[in-house]
């Protein structure tokens, strides 16, 4: 082998190159560490056969009369720096993906080009024994004319770099940058690329985002804050406006109980006051869900206190169990005499916090409406009762026994105190007879409360990983 080196090193390292382009393409990029450690290996071997032939790249080519020989054994010795510099490169970047730095892009590229420039000089030096000194001092003054020319972007460009180096954001986050929101898709060497929630693509110098305020909505994790504000007549008490605000808080069971959630006083007029409701939430995903329906929810438990907006004064007062009426899904079809009939049979009902209104198994002779409050809604799974949702103004319980003989699969507990309405099962089931519609909707809730007790007790836990000592024991 050595003397093979010794008798053909130019043809032998010549080759060497050729097969070093060959695998990088043939390799597949998803083969990074395979690619990588192939160039590595044949960088080692092409050092090897041009220490084995007599040649350093830490000095010129020796001189032969043969002008061609001379002239590939310095394009050699070049390319053992350009290459070398290569090689140093990519295992720069393995390490940054390794360490799972997308950022670490625009440092890699930044790193990648001084190695490249010191790899030039250092082969004008050894190799071609040019006058570097000289060199470097006229790069420098035009390296001093390209900065000023190039202010900007340079700005731009080491700001890139400190962004993906102290990583305030990265890919996938959802930031505000200087009022701008959206979803970062990219960083390059300019600028950050956002999609905004209509759908349009924001560019914003990295200049402009180092300085800028900045706010991270995807970081924590594992808390996001949802926000709702209203405006009330000032001459509402606000005790009447916290109490609604805050059971509509608890109306829902996708805000976490830490942070606490609260409300608050954000602005006050004389003519009215902005109060803001204010939560959070597990997963981002569910900020709009969540937000929307605590708009809901805030709507109809401050119509529950009284809070009323758009009042028609033309209209004749009505009882709140008639505008009840209006909002329950069930009785809709029934025409505006008949829900002013039955409003009239509704007898008022109050419950205390934490307090079983219907248990598991039971059959109640009384069709309950909400008026204010909330309720919880849990089914038993095992030994252990499992929440299924939360009921707030104008939803029913004890349906049961009206459309079927089926007992209450689930209880029904007073998280807040409550205003409810009982209707007599007997006027139902009057209601029933005469209004097919009615029946049909009460099949339909009823059937849908089923499916989704069903569903809930099919959710399989989440799987608690094992991790530290008990995970070592473990494998």
């Amino acid at each position: 082998m050595l003397a093979l080196i010794q008798s053909s090193p130019l043809l032998l390292g010549t080759a060497l190159l050729l097969l070093d382009l060959v695998l990088w393409q043939l390799l597949p990029a998803q083969r990074r560490a395979w690619r990588i450690g192939a160039r590595l290996v044949i960088f080692l071997l092409f050092s090897a056969v041009l220490l084995a032939a007599g040649m350093s790249p830490l000095q010129p080519a020796a001189e032969t009369d043969d002008v061609a020989r001379n002239l590939l054994a310095t394009v050699l010795t070049i390319a053992w720096w350009l290459i070398g510099a290569r090689t140093v490169t990519v295992v720069f970047g393995l390490l940054l993906v390794a360490r799972g730095s997308h950022g670490g892009r625009l440092l890699q590229d930044v790193v990648g080009a001084l190695i490249f420039l010191a790899a030039v000089v250092a082969a004008a030096a050894y190799v071609l024994q040019l006058p570097v000194k000289g060199l470097l001092a006229t790069s420098g003054v035009m390296a001093i004319v390209i900065g000023l020319a190039l202010q900007s972007t340079l700005s731009d460009v080491f700001s890139g770099i400190v962004l993906n180096t102290t990583r305030p954001y990265q890919i996938g986050d959802s930031i505000s940058i200087d009022g701008t929101e959206g979803k970062v898709v990219d960083i390059d060497w300019r600028a950050t690329r956002l999609i905004t929630g209509s759908g349009s693509l924001a560019v914003i110098p990295n200049s402009l985002a180092a300085k800028a305020r900045l706010l991270n909505h995807s970081r924590p994790a594992d808390r996001h804050g949802v926000a709702i504000s209203v405006v009330v007549p000032a001459k509402v008490r606000p005790r009447r406006v916290f109490d609604a605000l805050e059971k509509a808080l608890q109306g829902t069971s996708a805000l976490l109980a830490s942070p606490e959630p609260k409300v608050t006083v954000k602005a006050a007029t004389l003519e009215s006051v902005e109060y803001e409701a204010s939560a959070f939430v597990a997963d981002m995903a569910r900020k709009t869900e969540v937000r929307n329906q605590l708009f809901d929810l805030a709507h109809r438990h401050l119509e529950a206190n009284g809070v009323m907006w758009n009042l028609d004064l033309a209209r004749p007062a009505r009882s709140r169990q008639r505008e009840l009426l209006d909002e329950v899904r069930v009785f809709r079809s029934l025409s505006g005499e008949e829900r002013d009939a039955l409003s009239q049979r509704m007898t008022a009902v109050e419950y205390l916090a934490d307090q079983v209104i219907l248990g598991v198994g039971d059959n109640s002779d009384h069709l309950l409406v909400i008026g204010s409050g909330v309720i919880q809604a849990s089914v038993r799974n095992g030994e252990r009762l499992v929440e299924a949702g939360r009921m707030g103004p104008g939803e029913v319980l004890g349906i049961e026994g009206l459309v079927d003989q089926d007992d209450s699969l689930a209880e029904f507990r007073t998280l807040t105190s409550c205003l409810l309405y009982r209707i007599e099962k007997d006027q139902v089931r009057s209601c029933l007879e005469q209004r097919g519609e009615v029946k049909s909707a009460l099949t339909k809730l009823q059937r849908f409360r089923q499916m989704s007790r069903e569903s809930l007790l099919l959710q399989k836990p989440p799987e608690v990983k094992k991790g530290g000592f008990l995970s070592w024991l473990h494998k």
